[in-house]
């Protein structure tokens, strides 16, 4: 059985999670809708990583609203767990596209893998834009080989 490659990222970010006692239910599961806060919280800091994060983009005229999110549940996260969620910058040219997986602290074991992709919106028109503003681009090619 042939392994599924990973995306490559320009950029990545661990952030550290302990689940807590209010994300899950009777049976101590995280309620699948909080992963998406758990997405969003290791984006927040991969976009701090990157110096171009949502307050950079309200500065610079634009929104990034998600337009696509999929997420793949492959083990429940439970009450207590550590986890660690790491988010990966693998597109940015036209949108951002960034990878998560979601770890086990003490194993290392895989519990969920998604993505999420983000278009770049004029603040002012509210008109969706071609390709990202040189704001972002300027920090990407800070970073590029």
């Amino acid at each position: 059985m042939q392994r599924r490659r990973e995306p490559s990222a320009l950029l990545s970010m661990d952030t550290a999670i302990t689940v807590p006692f209010f994300d899950v239910d009777s049976m101590n599961i995280v309620w699948h809708g909080h992963y998406c806060k758990y997405l969003e919280m290791a984006r927040c800091n991969l976009l701090d990583k990157l110096g171009y994060n949502y307050t950079d983009m309200k500065q610079s005229g634009f929104m990034f609203p998600i337009v696509d999110m999929q997420i793949k549940y492959i083990q429940p996260l439970v009450f207590e767990q550590q986890v660690i969620v790491t988010a990966s910058l693998i597109e940015w040219e036209y949108r951002l596209k960034i990878h998560y997986v979601i770890r086990d602290a003490l194993t290392g074991a895989v519990l969920s893998k998604a993505h999420t992709v983000q278009a770049a919106v004029d603040a002012e028109t509210k008109l969706l834009r071609i390709g990202c503003p040189d704001a972002l681009l300027d920090k990407v090619k800070l970073l590029a080989p």
